[in-house]
């Protein structure tokens, strides 16, 4: 969330910020509940002042009595100040990240902005096919029996496909725990960021609604699956147990950055997507993703997301499959993001680019409400910066490849970077 004195501060750029990016959020009202906090907060150290300084010198029976009144008093006023707190902080949570200066204005994803393209789109003497109509041909993707078994918007992955998957999580691991690759990728970009390897890491698949209310990506409740009995909800991707992992905890400035890299299935309810990509896996309710995460000191919170960017456009050109980065607008931007791009990758069954990655960088909004800290070499304490990103999304990622590298007999070529994971060339 926002710091209380940056919005006391900044109240007209803050409404203005909400009404860009669409959001309702009464800055008014919780400017005045501010102000009652700071009075009862004020009042109620008064009086423990006060009763303190009474319970010093040896009180008569008399003042014994009237100091339990004031016990009394002052947790009458404890309760009103905590009241005060509750519905402060339930406004509070609702105000949206600011953005990142130059984001562009705008109402959805129709007004975001194409920054470059890596886009030598493939030529067909064929008309090509989408990922669906190979799939099922070439009997990898089962949609049908999934259907039966478990739903619309399911899918068994089986043979060459299911080997293709765990290709890309390897190859995905492999770049992002290699410092040499990283070192390279930086050169190239002319970054100046740490070349520090991520750590792997399989994460909970589970987590508690207060974690995923902190962690900012609860809402929209509908999209995620919850389990009642237990009160959990699944993950909708593994930076959602990856961002708590230093919740209440103070980092040193030494250890930075900090870098995960997380597999993890994913589960989503598609909500409001009704009739939209039925066919295929590119919008399911379950899909396996490698995910990265990101801790850094603030002043270099924008170079690591640029590097994490950097790290995406690698994976995909190393795949060879056309893409464009696109900065999202205002609009479209989550509510915890300071600044947000998608990478979308050509699919030409589909004629048109489709978002297969994701860069959010929150800033110090995760940190605050997560409580995640950093102690600098000088001594000072901030709230650390996050990033989070998609590595490889394996419902997406997989279509781009099948489309992009489909051959006229319904084959698909397997890039060469991904052969010695496969163990073949074609499927």
């Amino acid at each position: 969330m926002l710091d209380i004195k940056y919005i006391r501060e900044n109240a007209e750029a803050v409404k203005e910020n909400c009404a860009n990016r669409g959001v309702a959020a009464d800055i008014d009202a919780l400017l005045r509940l501010d102000e009652q906090r700071r009075q009862t907060l004020q009042q109620v150290e008064q009086m423990r002042a006060q009763r303190k300084q009474k319970s010093k010198s040896k009180p008569s029976d008399e003042e014994i009595a009237k100091m339990r009144e004031a016990g009394e008093e002052i947790k009458e006023v404890e309760a009103e100040l905590a009241a005060i707190m509750a519905k402060l902080e339930e406004i509070a949570y609702k105000v949206p990240n600011m953005v990142y200066p130059g984001t562009p204005i705008g109402k959805d994803e129709t007004e975001n902005k194409v920054v470059r393209k890596f886009a030598n789109l493939p030529k067909f003497n064929f008309q090509p096919k989408e990922h669906w109509e190979l799939g099922e041909k070439l009997g990898i993707i089962d949609t049908i029996t999934a259907t039966k078994v478990s739903g619309s918007r399911f899918a068994y992955l089986k043979g060459a496909l299911v080997k293709l998957e765990f290709a890309l999580v390897q190859y995905a691991l492999d770049v992002l725990t290699d410092e040499k690759i990283l070192k390279k990728i930086i050169k190239y970009n002319k970054l100046k960021v740490s070349s520090k390897p991520f750590l792997p890491v399989v994460p909970p698949m589970l987590i508690k609604p207060d974690v995923m209310h902190k962690m900012a990506r609860l809402e929209p409740r509908e999209e995620r699956y919850h389990i009642s009995g237990d009160d959990l909800y699944l993950v909708g991707s593994a930076e959602h147990t990856l961002g708590p992992m230093h919740m209440d905890t103070i980092l040193k400035e030494e250890d930075l950055p900090i870098r995960y890299v997380g597999f993890s299935t994913a589960f989503r309810r598609e909500a409001g997507s009704y009739g939209k990509d039925m066919k295929g896996i590119l919008r399911v309710h379950q899909f396996d993703k490698v995910e990265m995460e990101s801790f850094t000191a603030p002043e270099q919170g924008v170079a690591e997301q640029d590097f994490i960017v950097a790290i995406q456009e690698y994976l995909m050109q190393s795949l060879g499959i056309p893409y464009q980065v696109v900065q999202k607008c205002t609009g479209d931007m989550g509510a915890p993001d300071y600044r947000e791009f998608d990478i979308e990758a050509w699919l030409p069954g589909q004629n048109r680019y489709r978002e297969t990655h994701t860069a959010d960088y929150m800033a110090d909004y995760q940190s605050r409400r997560l409580n995640t800290k950093v102690k600098l070499d000088d001594g000072t304490i901030h709230f650390a910066h996050m990033n989070d990103a998609t590595a490889f999304a394996i419902s997406r990622t997989p279509i781009a490849i099948m489309e992009n590298f489909q051959q006229a007999d319904g084959s698909i070529l397997v890039p060469k970077a991904l052969q010695k994971y496969t163990g073949f060339k074609k499927i």
